[in-house]
């Protein structure tokens, strides 16, 4: 978990007295983390909570894994992502080369780690007491920004999760609160950050990639994707083999196809160039190890049907690329019904510029919201795929036990990636609008984010090429430059967060979770009125017109706004009034969106799309309209 404070905020050592207790630094010894920040002035933190990892395993840690040191190196990935300095001649084996730096380069940090190894260094542990004790520490020390790229594996009710109740004590204290959307896509439903109050992120593709391409004998060529630090040394064409025509002979087909353990033939394999088939549960670096192992001079990486068109950038130990289902395909039949099947693999080559971008990864969670349906998730989509950022040299680049590499930056992907790009972004416009609070922010990120791609001539399409839709991306791809001039924002506040829980169904004892003081339920309170920016009616119903109320703030200019409304096909939108002008900042104004099926719609979709948007000339403020039919 990362704190952030704009650059703005700095104190120094010289001529202004005592730095205040949220701006003290690096705690040097277990007490000094315990007496809160009690220690050194420098104005980067690190803090580690493990009390509860203790009671939860029954077993202490050992004394010298206590200490904020990145043994995993995904902290220090997703810090210098939202708040790194710009570092030239940044690269991965000289690859992506160029200068680097996070979204609020220069901010101050703070650090605080919640997780712990269980059996082993990969395999993490997050408890709640500790993920709870991190975002009450992070709330004394007076941080503006909190990325959180962590969650759970499923969705859950609000007072089930350390997040839910942590994230809000933040933004009920002014804290904007980022967080990972998951990474269970692209599932329906599976979405695990529901919160209104936080910022959840989906992940993106850039328009970068490190590709590696397969010639095979038939002179056919198809590009892959790969980060392996070595390469073949010449353009000549080795042999090509299966996996399963390599396997050992008690192997069965099926595994061995997959280039499980010990399943590979060093008889078979050496010398040649194996093909893979990779699917979801097994590890693509751990099938270069065994290739490695029965002595393969490369390894051909082959999607299934199910995993498409998704490619990654992984560090392998020897010559590998990883190519889509279509192309895996040819390789495979080429290999299986020729008689001296032959293959190269060329050296990884960084090629910009890549169309179309943005692509929603395939692994980003999708909506719609399985726990509160008329709150769309994910909020924002962002760059999460080959990121490249710093990295511990405490930790191996990969999972594989004996990785003896080190290295100060690499390439992984992620909603643990997109997530901080956007908690960049938010420490950005905290610095410019300190007074604007979380929400007012959130809806500059959210209203100010494109649904096309970097030429803008396409809508966002999905890893599998086709049309993405706001339950991929939300309200679309961010955009800073926008967003810290949005001309008007719709603005909650913690009153309005209560009042959704109590629709939710969440009486005063459940309410004290979130809340320190007693709070009331109104009497009345609609869901659908809740002022988000943007509109979802998840229960339809055809023989009523569905009306919602919205709230928008000025802070620009004085200006008068039209709407513009592109309805969800099967429906009408009206707008009343259609025209909202404002006189000065701070000015709020209300209008209603009134639903209606067109007549003799059919009803053969689930989910229909549109958007209205508010525009003065100068700015346009978007918000996606989601209608779900009933079933």
């Amino acid at each position: 978990m990362i704190g952030v404070w704009p650059e703005s905020k700095s104190f120094s050592d010289e001529g202004l007295g005592p730095i205040p207790k949220k701006w003290r630094g690096i705690c040097q010894t277990e007490k000094e983390n315990q007496d809160n920040f009690h220690c050194n002035r420098k104005l980067i933190g690190a803090r580690y909570f493990y009390k509860g990892n203790e009671a939860g395993n029954e077993r202490k840690l050992n004394a010298s894994s206590r200490t904020a040191r990145d043994s995993d190196g995904h902290g220090t990935h997703t810090l210098s992502t939202a708040a790194g300095n710009f570092v030239p001649g940044v690269s991965v084996f000289g690859h992506g080369n160029g200068t680097a730096s996070g979204g609020s380069p220069k901010a101050r940090v703070a650090v605080y780690k919640v997780c712990w190894p269980q059996l082993n260094i990969f395999d993490l542990g997050c408890y709640d007491a500790d993920i709870l004790a991190a975002f009450e520490a992070a709330i004394s020390d007076g941080v503006d920004v909190l990325s959180v790229s962590l969650g759970s594996s499923k969705p859950s009710e609000y007072n089930d999760s350390s997040i839910s109740i942590g994230s809000f004590h933040a933004v009920a204290n002014g804290i904007s609160v980022v967080v990972s959307s998951g990474n269970s896509g692209p599932l329906p439903k599976s979405i695990t950050s529901s919160d209104p109050w936080t910022l959840a992120v989906a992940a993106s593709t850039i328009d970068r990639d490190f590709a590696s391409y397969v010639t095979l004998g038939d002179k056919k060529i198809f590009k892959g994707i790969s980060l392996s630090g070595s390469s073949l040394p010449s353009k000549k064409l080795y042999p090509l083999i299966t996996a399963a025509r390599a396997r050992v002979h008690n192997a069965s087909v099926n595994y061995a196809l997959y280039c499980g353990y010990r399943n590979l033939d060093p008889v078979k394999v050496k010398g040649k160039i194996v093909v893979c088939l990779y699917g979801d549960d097994n590890d693509r670096l751990e099938m270069g190890v065994e290739a490695a192992r029965a002595g393969a001079v490369g390894m051909i990486i082959a999607n299934d049907k199910d995993s498409g068109n998704e490619l990654f950038s992984d560090l392998h130990i020897l010559p590998a690329t990883q190519v889509n289902f279509e192309d895996g395909t040819h390789i495979f039949n080429y290999a299986n019904h020729t008689k001296s099947p032959m293959a190269y693999i060329s050296k990884v080559k960084t090629e910009l510029g890549i169309k179309p971008a943005p692509l929603v990864a395939s692994f980003s969670s999708r909506g719609p919201n399985s726990v509160a349906p008329a709150i769309l998730k994910p909020d924002v989509t962002a760059p999460g795929v080959d990121i490249i950022a710093a990295y511990s040299e405490d930790a191996p680049p990969t999972y594989i036990l004996n990785d003896k590499r080190r290295f100060p930056y690499l390439s992984l992907s992620g909603t643990s990636m997109s997530c901080p790009h956007v908690a960049g972004i938010v420490g950005l416009l905290k610095a410019v609008h300190p007074d604007w609070s979380p929400a007012a922010i959130k809806s500059a990120i959210m209203t100010t984010a494109t649904t096309r791609d970097h030429v803008g001539r396409h809508s966002i399409m999905d890893s599998s090429l086709e049309k993405a839709t706001p339950l991929d991306y939300g309200s679309g791809h961010v955009r800073a430059n926008h967003a810290v001039n949005p001309g008007l924002v719709y603005d909650l506040h913690v009153t309005d967060y209560l009042n959704f829980l109590c629709d939710h169904g969440y009486n005063s004892s459940q309410l004290k979770l979130f809340y320190h003081k007693r709070y009331t339920c109104p009497k009345s309170f609609s869901v659908a009125n809740f002022n988000y920016p943007t509109i979802s009616i998840p229960h339809f119903d055809h023989a009523h017109p569905q009306t919602v109320t919205r709230v928008l703030t000025n802070v620009g200019p004085p200006s008068t706004y039209e709407v513009h409304i592109r309805a969800p096909p099967q429906f009408l939108v009206s707008v009343e009034p259609r025209k909202l002008s404002f006189k000065k900042r701070g000015e709020k104004k209300k209008f209603k969106v009134t639903v209606t099926v067109k007549p003799k719609s059919k009803h053969e979709t689930d989910y229909e799309y549109g958007f209205l948007e508010w525009t003065s000339g100068k700015h346009q403020v978007r918000s996606p309209i989601v209608v779900r039919f009933p079933h």
